[in-house]
């Protein structure tokens, strides 16, 4: 018998939201956070806009004088796992910290960083580039500046796998605590890599939607005038315990985090697997983790990027794997809302379907306005729905073919 592992505490900050209250509220009413970029020149970008976080003070999480040397993702990601922690009521001083692990997942790092510093050397001269450029911009900064605010000493890494980096940090996490590494694992994504330079790089792959007329009509998952993703950034952070542990404390329980499944499609280093076959793989591997039966599976929380090859390609993903059926179980994307937050997205994607299974809801695909005949499941569309979930799958799609579910139930 495997462990059972728990979430008893969430963290998000998101561009829709910031802390469990306001982004539930959000996404139960479909509202969207892509919007003009007005913190640098998008004169020159095909693409002029993003969903950012808004009214986010670091500050209000981080010591002043640490949070300066800091990168966006990680003051993001730091802030979510300080609410995470402060919502699941652990009494720290009762835990052995040894025993508290943290894995995290993030894409790209600390891209606004390196952007600063290249302009200092090539304007002034290398001495005057900042001592603190190489730990700013690592992608284990994250868990690194956790576990120094905590004092927690157990395992301590990053995931890096693009899209699917939090879901496969979240899946690394759930497994070590079954082989008894750990007690508590904090867990998540995070990504802050909207800046010049990284809307110039998605631009030129033509990845992003050029709706700048209607930025908040831009995220249009499955609908057949999708022309792109919108990008975002955010943070998804949770706090998994054994259920031994988490019941030893009287913890408040979210759900139990079930099932992990990955695969890589080994086809392209952008392009999905057009016939869908390992990231259907992922979800099996999943649902076969999890020990349940593809008929308990009442809700899928959709990678639903909005690109024309995504959408198509989850879609028949799915319905490899759950055939007819395929058409009962509502689907939907949470970044219709939020944007992309890449490596961040399955953190803030986890978040979403542990408030809807706690509220009973599923919560809408907005801008769906046209039926796409290749992508004909039931997407939820633009309004909440009223739905009791006990058993779903999210799933992130990363560029270089990674795929990545995880599984999630209602706890009984």
């Amino acid at each position: 018998m495997k462990k059972r592992i728990v979430v008893t505490g969430v963290g998000i900050v998101s561009p829709v939201g910031i802390g469990k209250h306001e982004f539930v509220r959000s996404i139960r009413e479909g509202k969207s956070s892509a919007d003009i970029i007005r913190s640098f020149d998008v004169s020159m970008h095909t693409t002029k806009f993003a969903s950012l976080v808004k009214d986010f003070v670091p500050e209000q999480f981080i010591d002043k004088k640490r949070c300066r040397r800091m990168a966006r993702f990680t003051q993001l990601g730091f802030a979510a796992a300080k609410m995470a922690i402060e919502d699941s009521n652990i009494d720290l001083s009762k835990e052995d910290l040894s025993r508290i692990g943290i894995v995290t997942g993030t894409g790209i790092g600390g891209l606004e960083v390196v952007e600063a510093e290249t302009k200092t050397l090539l304007e002034k001269n290398a001495k005057r580039v900042s001592p603190f450029l190489i730990p700013m911009i690592i992608t284990n900064m994250l868990p690194g500046e956790i576990a120094i605010s905590y004092g927690f000493t157990g395992i301590n890494y990053a995931v890096t796998s693009a899209c699917s980096s939090a879901n496969h940090a979240l899946g690394d996490a759930l497994n070590l605590l079954r082989m008894g590494a750990a007690d508590v694992m904090i867990s998540g994504g995070a990504e802050g890599a909207v800046t010049p330079l990284g809307l110039a790089g998605f631009c030129s792959i033509k990845a992003l939607s050029q709706k700048n007329d209607n930025p908040a009509k831009a995220s249009r998952p499955f609908d057949k005038n999708r022309d792109g993703f919108v990008i975002g950034e955010g943070a998804g952070i949770v706090v998994l315990e054994t259920l031994e542990h988490a019941l030893a404390r009287d913890a408040y329980i979210y759900g139990e985090l079930a099932g992990y499944g990955a695969s890589d499609d080994a086809y392209h280093i952008t392009a999905p697997d057009p016939e869908g076959k390992s990231a259907a793989f992922a979800m099996e591997k999943a649902i076969m983790d999890a020990g349940v039966s593809k008929d308990e599976i009442d809700y899928i929380n959709a990678h639903g990027t909005s690109t024309v090859l995504n959408d198509k390609t989850e879609t028949l993903a799915i319905k490899k794997v759950f055939g007819q059926r395929a058409y009962r179980i509502p689907v939907s994307s949470t970044k219709s809302m939020t944007g992309h937050s890449l490596g961040g997205a399955a953190g803030i994607e986890l978040v979403a379907v542990l408030l809807c299974i706690r509220d009973g809801f599923v919560h809408p695909t907005i801008n769906y306005e046209t039926p796409d005949p290749e992508c004909d499941l039931d997407y939820v569309p633009n309004i909440v729905r009223q739905s009791q979930i006990t058993c779903a799958i999210s799933n992130s799609l990363g560029f270089g073919g990674h795929n990545s579910t995880i599984l999630v139930k209602k706890y009984k």
